[in-house]
């Protein structure tokens, strides 16, 4: 029978049975207690077909549905909605076990209270994914107790879904061009000071105080009898790509995301900005060979693409081919143009390894090498211990002081670099363009 699946014995009915059953017990020693003891089950036997009538003698029972979105952002916390409606003619509790995915790792996910007959209520509650992919919601399980909380009945409500959990799109108008200053001063972050102009120009207008005569045209002054200075403007419609290497050293996990997920991120928020710049946006992928290549243009729906191709990116556990990497750019990206580049060097001889494909890269493009701090490391040997070890210490410092090398190392042969804490990345790559464009280096 149906209801034998949906019918659950409440806390109190056990309760209820241990008192009764001691009280039989006792009912050996004083016979009293014994009569109390079976009027008392014989009243709970009256109370449980009772509650067991109120709660299966309606069709109707709970009706609801869970809202949310069909893409969720990655390391964000996003909105889930449960609306339930209590049909039965009283007032009932509930107990909800969501069937949460299980990428989440929740097992013991609850939610409790009243609801009013023929009324309504929505619940919400809040996930943050740590990997992207395709998660399932399975149905929602509600358990409805009666006022006289003997029984529960199970309600299940067919919400089952799949969703997909893409690179932390939520974070795009945080970190839009528009409000990049304020974030950055929010942040206590170094602004960037524009300096210098590019070489677009794009008119000739009356000199006011404040302009600089360097850019005085002196045919035009002469012509109109007084001074007349060129204006320019930013560069436009400069070719930037996100490459993102997808080889094992991004796969190190930090704060419950790995680097690839870090680089994914900032790829996209470095995209919208790069577009809000009216510069062309696009990215591609490497390790055995280059994938996942969006061209760089500013169409309407680039972002989106650039989102989709994002979406399924994962590390392969091998070792990036750069030299493959500098032929496929050469052939692929002929206009020069800015690479950030999103990698990790642990050693000055993993650097020395590739370092002559980021020359070869670097002659034909402008390259920014994004690589990241250690902060397990760095917040190792910041933390007070009772017992110092002067051999541990020194390894640190050894692979700390290697990071700094790189920098210097890269800075050398004219490349560009970034080194960063993960959480910080999407700040230093945005200020780090917006310099490169404040400098018309590209």
């Amino acid at each position: 029978m149906k209801f034998l699946k949906e019918i659950f014995l409440n806390k109190f009915f056990y309760y209820a049975m241990s008192i009764i059953a001691f009280g039989f017990c006792v009912g050996f020693f004083f016979p009293i207690m014994f009569q109390i003891s079976q009027l008392a089950l014989f009243g709970l036997i009256i109370f449980t077909l009772v509650d067991f009538i109120l709660l299966f003698s309606v069709k109707k029972t709970i009706s609801g549905e869970r809202e949310v979105n069909d893409k969720l952002s990655n390391s964000d916390k996003n909105i889930v909605k449960l609306k339930i409606t209590n049909h039965f003619p009283f007032r009932i509790r509930f107990n909800i076990l969501d069937e949460i995915p299980e990428q989440f790792q929740i097992f013991d996910f609850k939610m409790k209270g009243f609801l009013s007959s023929k009324k309504e209520r929505i619940l919400d509650y809040d996930l943050t994914p740590h990997e992207r992919g395709i998660y399932k919601f399975g149905d929602t399980n509600v358990f409805v107790l009666s006022p006289l909380r003997i029984l529960q009945r199970k309600v299940i409500l067919k919400t089952e879904k799949q969703i997909k959990v893409y690179p932390s799109f939520l974070r795009l108008n945080q970190y839009s061009l528009k409000n990049f200053r304020a974030h950055v001063d929010e942040l206590g972050s170094k602004k960037v000071r524009r300096i210098g102009h590019s070489m677009e120009f794009e008119q000739i207008k009356n000199y006011v105080r404040g302009d600089d005569i360097r850019t005085i045209n002196w045919k035009s002054t002469a012509k109109h009898k007084k001074l007349m200075i060129n204006q320019y403007v930013d560069e436009k419609s400069q070719q930037i790509y996100c490459a993102i290497d997808k080889g094992r050293v991004m796969k190190m996990p930090f704060n419950e995301l790995t680097l690839l997920d870090y680089a994914v991120n900032a790829s996209l928020v470095l995209s919208n900005v790069v577009l809000q710049n009216q510069d062309r946006a696009g990215i591609f992928t490497f390790s055995g060979q280059l994938e996942n290549l969006v061209k760089a243009e500013r169409r309407t729906n680039q972002l989106q693409k650039i989102l989709e191709s994002l979406y399924g990116i994962q590390t392969n556990f091998m070792e990036s081919d750069f030299g493959k990497l500098y032929k496929t750019i050469k052939h692929k990206i002929t206009q020069r143009g800015l690479i950030v580049l999103f990698t990790n060097f642990e050693s000055m001889d993993a650097l020395h390894r590739q370092l002559p494909y980021l020359l070869g890269i670097n002659k034909n493009h402008l390259l920014l090498v994004v690589f990241f701090r250690n902060t397990e490391l760095e917040d190792y040997l910041d933390k007070p211990t009772e017992k110092e070890n002067p051999y541990e210490t020194s390894i640190i410092e050894k692979f700390i002081y290697e990071k700094e090398q790189i920098v210097r190392e890269l800075n050398k042969y004219g490349i560009q670099t970034i080194l960063t804490r993960p959480e910080d990345l999407n700040v230093n790559t945005i200020n780090k363009y917006l310099e490169i464009k404040s400098k018309g280096m590209i």
